[in-house]
């Protein structure tokens, strides 16, 4: 580990969808084990799962693909990017979001960026 730290992804979005993925996880190997209307049911709210994550994403609460900055990495943090669609996101595709990139105005973390840039620069 060494100290260093990075952005997991860890968010709103993320660990509800994941939550009730293993719901219907479990459902579906309840399913397996011999209650039929279980493989349905759990297939039904895996199928939730994703909408209910994609939406959340949507809202804000997900994160753009790749690391954040580190100002960024708490899991209440709401991304303000999130209403134009990210960069190279399939989920904002779907969504019929451009993902334009950020100004670095708009975004902190961007400003803070370019500012570093132009002060290492010769």
């Amino acid at each position: 580990m060494g100290g260093d730290h990075y952005d997991e992804g860890h968010t709103i979005a993320g660990w509800t969808g994941t939550f009730i993925a293993t719901v219907g996880a479990t459902a579906t190997g309840v399913g397996l084990c011999g209650w039929r209307p279980g493989i349905w049911l759990g297939v039904a709210v895996m199928a939730l799962a994703l909408l209910v994550t994609w939406a959340l994403h949507l809202a804000g609460w997900g994160k753009r693909p790749g690391p954040r900055p580190a100002d960024q990495w708490g899991m209440r943090v709401r991304d303000r990017t999130a209403r134009a669609g990210h960069m190279d996101c399939l989920g904002c595709r779907l969504a019929g979001r451009r993902g334009v990139a950020a100004r670095p105005d708009t975004v902190p973390e961007l400003a803070e960026a370019a500012r570093r840039s132009k002060v290492l620069a010769p």
